[in-house]
């Protein structure tokens, strides 16, 4: 007995052996009650997510395993070694990588909830998933200032002056935002487009002459695949303060097209041609007939304006519904023996006295 109580007081690196077996029973019993506690609260959390249709839950399970329960390890580890007589230089960097850990932890977790909060406002507005890989811009600004959010706790706890850090920050921030005025518009710019929506990735859009397909919109431009193939890139400023014609979100396309006719039509077929017109784009489906006039007598024929509508943004559809009314228009002249009108010049010759024209 003697013996063990011999050992158990002997003294290595300023500490008895009994401290370090007290050290390691605090760490081993804390590591088993931490364990038994995690699987019986995400058994019963992973119950209860079956009989729900929330995320929540999920969420909670996702944080509880990967970083409350490897947080609670450490802490565990922390609590044991408080009943060591450390080196105040390496009692000191305990604390440092414990308030490190503490930190890192406290910004993970936030960035999760704003990453959940992201996609459950997505979800519920019935967003698509092309503004979801739009909020990754927004989810990486908001990444950076709750680092930088945490960074200035951690030093603070250090004992730096963050008093005085932030008063030069707040200095050097006017000098840098002066000289970032574009960068900022733009990053406000992608903001608006992403809450407002003005178009998203898919949208086929026109800003001035300019025409094509979003490809991509980041925190600074947005990418554009034109008809012809070449990549488009625009700032986001410049494509907010631009009139933008958005043919995605056109529900129906309306069509106004003129045809000629020759001027030895008869009246009689003339008359006849708007209900032509108006039965062959009928005929089509997806179309809207507006209406047919005999419009104007132009230089060389009678011209017909024709309006109608095209269910859909689809361009591609358009034409081929356009093209079946040509076809239709087309067959049903040639069995009226009605003519097409065509550039034509008319002269009149008038001969003289003395037979010389």
């Amino acid at each position: 007995m003697d013996i063990i109580n011999g050992i158990l007081k002997r003294i290595v690196f300023e500490n008895t052996v009994l401290d370090y077996l007290i050290a390691l029973g605090v760490f081993i019993g804390c590591f088993i009650l931490i364990k038994i506690i995690g699987l019986i609260v995400v058994k019963k959390i992973k119950t209860w997510a079956k009989e729900t249709a929330t995320l929540i839950d999920d969420l909670l399970i996702s944080i509880l395993e990967k970083k409350i329960v490897p947080f609670l390890y450490l802490l565990s580890f922390y609590l044991a070694i408080q009943y060591l007589n450390l080196p105040k230089a390496l009692d000191n960097v305990v604390e440092m990588a414990v308030m490190l850990v503490l930190t890192v932890f406290i910004i993970l977790v936030s960035s999760r909830l704003v990453e959940f909060g992201f996609d459950s406002y997505a979800q519920k507005a019935g967003r698509s998933e092309s503004f979801r890989h739009s909020l990754t811009g927004i989810l990486k600004v908001t990444k950076f200032i709750l680092w930088g959010l945490g960074l200035v706790f951690f030093l603070d706890n250090l004992g730096f002056d963050i008093a005085a850090v932030i008063a030069g920050l707040g200095v050097g921030g006017v000098a840098v935002a002066l000289a970032a005025q574009a960068v900022l518009g733009d990053l406000f710019s992608y903001f608006s487009i992403i809450f407002d929506r003005p178009f998203e990735v898919g949208d086929f859009i026109i800003v001035g002459d300019l025409l094509g397909v979003i490809e991509h919109v980041g925190i600074k431009t947005t990418r554009i695949r034109s008809l012809g193939g070449e990549q488009l890139i625009f700032s986001n400023s410049d494509l907010t303060n631009s009139r933008v014609k958005n043919y995605k979100r056109m529900e129906k396309r309306r069509v106004l097209f003129r045809l000629g006719v020759t001027y030895n039509t008869p009246l009689v077929k003339l008359k006849e041609i708007p209900k032509i017109i108006e039965k062959a784009i009928k005929d089509v489906e997806d179309t809207v007939f507006d209406r047919a006039h005999f419009f104007s007598y132009a230089d060389f024929s009678l011209v017909f304006e024709v309006v109608y509508y095209v269910i859909g943004p689809d361009y591609n559809k358009y034409m081929d519904i356009q093209e079946n009314i040509n076809f239709a228009i087309k067959e049903e002249f040639e069995k009226r023996k009605i003519e097409f009108a065509f550039p034509t010049q008319t002269l009149y010759l008038k001969k003289e006295q003395g037979g010389e024209v």
